[in-house]
């Protein structure tokens, strides 16, 4: 039987295929199920993004409100899961995610079973919301304020924001975040999104695979590099400081975060709209520095070694600037990528075939003489 070699972390390797998501890293083109990201980003609603992601296309106006009024249905959390996050307020926030919306199928025990694809589509939607409100509700009880309840008078973004901070965001930051979330959405077969595939592979339920995403996104080579980019500005203080800093990390050769990427070789098509939005919200916000200092870190790490800005990089001060703490920005990265997820689970159950690649063996030959105990 012959295999085909792949280079290290299977860049380059087709592992399946899929309709909801192209990429093209050498022309900067991102796109869902054909619409390009500037076409979403300019037009569509994250609710609108949800439903093409998981659908196909474009949602009418009876699916789209339908689509919202489940997701306002579902976002109250079971008791066992409020009394986790309850018990474990000094945990880490993905840590606390991934274990909370595992729990989730301990609440839905007929349903999780049930492999149906209208029960899979009911989960779905269940997990959209849930996901939503174990943040916005862990990030309040961990400072002693109470959970509030959804608006539905506020979008999917606007009411993220309300329950996490407790004030109702105005037009523009609940416009900008929903952008955000939709430019977070899905992104082909990164790590996380591969990781939910090859469990939901297996034709295990639709709350593992996405527990199996959770835990891949945890790690800090996929999501937190919007962590480490606010943090080095908020410690640098000044623009001045910031390219020092970034010319202390050329010099040690340490990765600044916040560019490159492993598929695009030009533009990350996200990072455009969120530039925009940094500079948007700083004015509007108070926050301008931010953007300025990130615009002087963009402008010395582009001149000096030609590397993009990715979607983390602006990101980080438009999430400063919305009042979110910078420790659950990998959880919001969670919130819009179970989109994404669950669109790409319900898509493998559709088509499945268990995902089994094989590995290019290094080790020793076959034969190797045993040699007994007493003898090594």
């Amino acid at each position: 039987m012959s295999t085909t070699t792949s280079g290290a972390g299977l860049e380059g390797v087709v592992a399946g295929e899929s309709e909801i998501c192209f990429i093209d890293g050498y022309e900067g083109i991102l796109s869902y199920r054909g619409y390009n990201i500037h076409t979403l980003a300019q037009s569509a609603t994250f609710e609108e993004t949800i439903w093409l992601l998981w659908k196909g296309w474009l949602p009418k106006k009876d699916e789209l409100d339908g689509l919202k009024a489940a997701l306002f249905a579902n976002y109250g959390l079971p008791q066992q899961v409020t009394d986790f996050l309850k018990a474990n307020l000094k945990a880490g926030p993905m840590d606390v995610l991934r274990t909370a919306v595992s729990m989730l199928s301990l609440a839905d025990p007929v349903e999780a079973k049930d492999m149906s694809p209208e029960a899979n589509q009911r989960k779905a939607t269940k997990l959209m919301s849930q996901t939503s409100s174990i943040v916005s509700s862990f990030g309040r009880l961990r400072t002693g304020q109470d959970v509030l309840a959804p608006d539905s008078s506020l979008s999917f973004a606007g009411n993220f924001l309300y329950c996490l901070t407790g004030k109702r965001p105005d037009s523009i930051m609940e416009h900008v975040f929903d952008v955000a979330l939709i430019l977070h959405a899905d992104h082909e077969l990164n790590a996380s999104t591969f990781a939910a595939r090859v469990t939901a592979a297996t034709l295990s339920d639709i709350y593992s695979a996405v527990t199996s995403g959770i835990g891949a996104l945890k790690g800090p080579l996929h999501g937190g590099a919007n962590e480490e980019v606010i943090r080095m500005l908020l410690e640098v203080g000044t623009s001045d400081k910031a390219v020092e800093r970034v010319h202390e990390m050329f010099a040690k050769k340490i990765k600044i975060p916040g560019f490159g990427h492993r598929v695009y070789r030009t533009d990350d098509p996200r990072a455009t709209h969120l530039r925009r939005m940094s500079e948007e919200l700083g004015k509007s916000t108070g926050q301008e520095d931010l953007y300025l200092m990130s615009s002087r870190v963009e402008e010395t790490v582009k001149g000096e070694k030609k590397l993009n800005p990715n979607v983390d990089f602006y990101s980080a001060s438009a999430y400063y600037s919305l009042g979110i703490p910078i420790d659950l920005y990998t959880s919001i990265f969670a919130v819009s990528r179970m989109s994404g997820w669950t669109a790409h689970v319900l898509e493998q159950y559709h088509n499945n075939r268990l995902i089994r690649p094989r590995a290019e063996y290094k080790g020793n030959p076959d034969g190797m003489q045993w040699i007994p105990l007493a003898d090594r």
